[in-house]
């Protein structure tokens, strides 16, 4: 859909801050106390974390549901909801004590913002969870607005939820570019309803990949089409 470039929205976790490596460094130190430990421990956290992430963003778990059956899962217990939701809860302790952000991540948000577009974060995370790390982090006064996962009908890269942020922000297609680190999620879901996007790509994992691609945030204003 035509129109002129007005806002830019920017994905939260693995964009604007590095939660993967926290991730990583949590789980390690939190599974040991479980006696779960080797190698793999942060991979195999990642791939149970990502299969019931996923069935949140899907709405067939609640946010509380998906951290719980994460954490029977991954140590292999049965355990109530409460004392499921404590043991999240040591875990949780560790990962946000590690949250960092990237370094072109506020320079890119200012950038952005002095060339005049709105700035948007939207994310499919929980509003009080993702609230509380913009503002830990010193990211909230970056930004101009937060659409959360619980508000969405659906999480990305649901073309319903593209079309609940235009909807909200009162603006068409054309008018917004999407930017995150995730091919399926971020770019090729906002292509999908017409939404420019640009993949955030600071490894080079996806190198020749076709679709507008980025290694810094500082970079996105040279490869929107405005």
């Amino acid at each position: 859909m035509a129109g002129v470039l007005n806002t830019i929205l920017f994905d939260l976790d693995g964009t604007l801050v590095d939660q993967q490596s926290a991730a990583a460094a949590a789980v390690v130190e939190w599974a040991a106390e479980y006696g779960v430990v080797g190698p793999t421990v942060a991979t195999d956290w990642a791939v149970v974390s990502d299969k019931h992430y996923r069935r949140y963003q899907r709405r067939e778990l609640t946010f509380p549901e998906q951290r719980r059956l994460r954490v029977r899962e991954f140590l292999g217990v049965d355990v109530s909801d409460a004392e499921a939701d404590t043991m999240f809860a040591g875990y949780v302790r560790r990962y946000e004590a590690g949250w960092t952000v990237f370094a072109d991540a506020p320079p890119g948000l200012r950038a952005a913002r002095a060339a005049g577009f709105g700035v948007v974060v939207l994310t499919n995370g929980d509003g009080d969870h993702q609230r509380f790390k913009l503002d830990r982090l010193g990211l909230a006064g970056e930004i101009d607005d937060l659409i959360t996962g619980d508000t969405l009908p659906m999480g990305k890269p649901d073309p319903r939820a593209f079309r609940h942020a235009l909807q909200r922000l009162g603006l068409a297609a054309g008018e917004v570019v999407m930017v995150g680190d995730s091919l399926e999620n971020d770019v090729r879901g906002a292509l999908a309803v017409g939404i420019q996007g640009v993949l955030v790509d600071r490894s080079g994992a996806h190198d020749g990949v076709d679709v507008l691609r980025v290694q810094a945030l500082t970079q996105v204003l040279d490869v929107v089409r405005r």
